[in-house]
């Protein structure tokens, strides 16, 4: 194979893949489809003549061969996107895509009517948005900008703090005429409390709120975060959440208002060389400004 010939998705496909470990895990992850990513890793490994995968039931695992390329790979990948953010740095037009990852919530209920007034005052600007609670790479371009609930740690990354999201104990009307609305927050373990599955941001908030709970006092639990939501509206328990969020639905109560629970702060976030961008410039500022003018702390 000739290196002028040499297809640059077909790494891409390869490194996902490695990383991940599984397709299904890499499609999630890249955006790629697993068929998709399939069909590079069989090219590739003809074009290489090396079996670079063992394909087993519990998903895909490193051939010796695959393992000796990954490192050599990696550095591949970090000299192109360096190249490419260098080059994307440069751009000084509005005109192109921006892409830009948020998580559920946010993706779901605060960036939708932002990122229409957006497209509005510029039209020219295409926007991809990833809703997905993975933390992206920025630094390998999986994103151009990121709304994110913890700060980033890495130098390259240019980060601000955008707000603080109040955080409060909701549950639907028809539940509470059901189930009784708790009167005192000792109420709260007689009562059916939505948790979440794998994730455990909540049993560490409400541990440092004092009380003791496991992953086994939720009865009904999942790491989607809209489908969180929708099981609390729906009547299935006592949830916690944005109380921004809660606010859209009359038919959510506030419980025990007086509960002390840590808001979570938001911070917006891109790559340096990207800042230097006309384009993620005037994207970046836009929704730090429109994410700013939310009310989504407690009011004072």
């Amino acid at each position: 194979m000739r290196e002028q010939d040499f297809d640059w998705n077909l790494l891409k496909s390869y490194l996902a893949i490695a990383t991940q470990g599984s397709l299904s895990a890499a499609a999630r992850v890249s955006g790629i489809s697993q068929p998709t990513l399939g069909r590079h890793v069989a090219t590739l490994e003809q074009d290489l003549g090396v079996t670079l995968f063992e394909r087993q039931s519990s998903g895909m695992t490193l051939t010796d061969a695959g393992a000796s390329l990954l490192q050599r790979a990696r550095e591949v990948e970090a000299a192109t996107s360096s190249f490419s953010l260098a080059a994307t740095g440069r751009s000084q037009t509005i005109a192109g895509t921006i892409r830009i990852t948020a998580s559920d919530v946010v993706s779901f209920y605060l960036l939708p009517e932002i990122i229409a007034e957006m497209r509005q005052v510029e039209p020219e600007l295409d926007v991809e948005l990833v809703s997905s609670n993975e933390v992206q790479n920025l630094l390998t371009r999986d994103a151009d900008i990121a709304v994110r609930m913890v700060e980033p740690a890495q130098a390259e990354l240019i980060v601000r703090k955008v707000n603080d999201m109040a955080i409060g104990a909701f549950a639907s009307t028809s539940y509470l005429d059901r189930a009784g609305r708790p009167e005192t927050t000792d109420d709260l373990y007689q009562h059916s409390i939505v948790g979440y599955d794998r994730a455990d941001m909540l049993i560490k908030g409400m541990r440092s709120a004092g009380y003791r709970v496991e992953r086994s006092d939720f009865g009904l639990r999942t790491d989607a975060q809209t489908v969180y939501w929708r099981l609390v509206e729906a009547g299935a328990g006592i949830g916690f959440g944005s109380v921004y969020v809660a606010r859209k639905n009359p038919q959510l109560e506030r419980l025990l208002p007086d509960l002390v629970t840590p808001p979570l702060p938001m911070w917006i976030t891109a790559h340096r060389e990207l800042k230097t961008s006309l384009r993620v410039r005037r994207a970046f500022d836009f929704l730090y400004e429109a994410l700013h003018a939310l009310p989504l702390s407690e009011p004072k």
